[in-house]
């Protein structure tokens, strides 16, 4: 079952508003998930951009959300330790939270993956992307 994923600041498959790009405020957009099974006992959300010139690029990693979480306010703070007990980890620029994109030349599309997990995942905060997938696989 896939979770259903959205914004109020943009529609599936459009732009990212500058707002939350480098060209604006560079603050993470407003998010919202429905769908979440039964006996969930974590949520980790890995926001990518597959057309980086080098390869992929994180824009933001959280994990360990409470599995009743189903939205993220727009703007969360860049910060190891979110209110909520969920932790944050490094994006492609070297910081910790959310980058927003801020592509060189050309289109990019941006992924926004949150995941249900039947465990919270036995990391500290900054882990990055590939610490965080391979904690989740299984």
């Amino acid at each position: 079952m896939a979770l259903d994923v959205r914004s109020s600041a943009f529609e599936e498959g459009g732009a990212i508003p500058a707002h939350y790009t480098c060209e604006g405020l560079d603050i993470s957009p407003p998010l919202t998930w429905s769908s979440v099974p039964n006996g969930t006992r974590s949520l980790a959300l890995i926001v990518d951009d597959p057309d980086a010139p080098r390869g992929s690029f994180v824009h933001w990693v959280i994990y360990n959300l409470p599995p009743d979480t189903r939205r993220l306010q727009e703007g969360v703070a860049n910060q190891r330790t979110l209110p909520s007990g969920a932790l944050q980890g490094m994006n492609g620029a070297g910081s910790i939270g959310y980058t927003g994109p801020c592509p060189p030349n050309g289109t990019h599309h941006y992924f926004f993956k949150v995941y249900a997990l039947d465990t919270e995942l036995d990391l500290g905060a900054g882990a990055t992307k590939e610490e965080v997938a391979s904690a989740m696989e299984g």
